[in-house]
């Protein structure tokens, strides 16, 4: 296979939880997609997205840490290069598309700005070269239907994403209650309709993979005025030096996502017990609430230390665990990242030692201290995340 002549880009984001790993795993069994790259955006100090994504025929381009809207053009335009270099020269495989997940947290403006620059805007070089070998074909978001109206009141970024779609997808649907109408799915889909009019909407469960990522002509001209706005907008952000993420004792917060949102770290060295790690996520869980976006990660357990646990908490929901059949790389230690909003890394890290090292943590009482002072050292907040 040659590599094309220019080579289709599309962007897939949605919401902290949304299923996008979900919808890449797929991908990734998926015959019809072996000739695809795929870039992983994470927000956070520790990379872990990239093992929770099944390797297969297709290429990964891990963009291991650093949220791509903050961190520039610059970056996805350095990491398309590298890509295109990289298959060029045989250092990996040849692909025909690229996918970028980008992060939960993700500002869909300074990427669409990156791929749809015209020859009469000042761009660097290398963005030039950039949109000589790549375009973009698509604008994939997924809309979470259980925690999608909340999240889109709370976080501006999830409105942008859905704004800037030119096919929107729902997710979690085979959750919802059995009671749930055909009348109220349609009242879901006719919100964000009022949101984005130009996008095509469907169910996840009826929709293939090879209709989202069918190479098209993806036009800004088609979206609202708000979309143009934040496009210029952006251009006077990016000449912004202060507009950069910042990286302090191992956790990130980019300025672009506000102060209250924030991504640290638990890495733990030794396995633990299930039944401890089901009570830390319990506890946190509880304290918390809305303002624990994300916890994910791979966890090495006693009960079974060959094949590590991933897991995946939004908000109020646990998703079921699974086991994968071997670790995905030589680092066989416990990884967790936490994406939150008004929450403190130390009590966080605090309640981890004191549950899953104490031998007292099956006290009851224990877990009633505990959780009264986690939930007592949170920032309060009550203002959306703000561009």
């Amino acid at each position: 296979m040659t590599m094309p002549e220019k080579i289709p880009v599309f962007l897939l984001s949605g919401f902290l939880g949304a299923g996008k790993s979900t919808l890449l795993n797929q991908l990734l069994e998926d015959p019809a997609f072996h000739d695809t790259a795929v870039v992983i955006n994470e927000f956070g100090d520790v990379p872990v997205d990239h093992l929770l994504v099944r390797r297969g025929e297709t290429t990964i381009s891990q963009v291991s840490t650093g949220c791509l809207c903050c961190t520039g053009n610059t970056n996805i335009s350095k990491t398309l290069f590298d890509l295109h270099f990289a298959g060029v020269y045989s250092a990996t495989g040849k692909f025909s598309r690229v996918i970028v997940e980008m992060s939960g947290l993700g500002d869909p403006a300074p990427l669409v700005n990156a791929l749809t620059k015209s020859q009469s805007v000042k761009r660097s070089e290398l963005d030039k070269a950039i949109n000589n070998i790549f375009y973009l074909a698509g604008f994939v978001t997924l809309y979470d239907v259980i925690n999608g109206a909340d999240t889109l009141d709370r976080h501006f970024e999830a409105l942008k994403q859905i704004a800037f779609a030119d096919k929107i997808v729902l997710s979690k649907t085979d959750l919802l209650d059995e009671e749930t109408s055909e009348e109220d799915q349609k009242a879901i889909s006719q919100g964000l309709s009022e949101i984005n009019h130009a996008a095509e909407i469907s169910d996840r469960t009826k929709v293939t993979l090879t209709d989202l990522f069918q190479p098209r002509s993806y036009s800004i001209l088609q979206k609202d005025e708000d979309v143009l706005g934040w496009l210029a907008l952006e251009e006077a952000i990016s000449a912004d030096p202060d507009h950069a993420s910042h990286q302090e004792n191992g956790e990130v917060t980019p300025s672009r996502h506000g102060t209250a949102i924030r991504t640290f770290s638990i890495v733990f060295d030794k396995p633990t017990e299930l039944k401890r790690l089901h009570q830390f996520l319990t506890v946190l869980q509880t304290s918390a609430g809305a303002r624990l976006l994300r916890v994910k990660g791979i966890v090495a357990t006693k009960e079974a230390p060959d094949h590590p646990l991933v897991i995946h908490a939004v908000q109020h929901l646990i998703a079921d665990p699974y086991r994968l059949d071997t670790w995905p790389d030589d680092d066989r230690r416990t990884r967790l990242v936490f994406i939150t909003n008004g929450v403190e890394p130390k009590p966080v890290r605090e309640l981890f030692s004191a549950i899953i090292e104490n031998n007292r943590s099956s006290d009851s009482s224990l877990f009633q201290r505990l959780s009264r002072r986690v939930a007592g050292l949170f920032q309060p907040t009550d203002s959306k995340s703000k561009v």
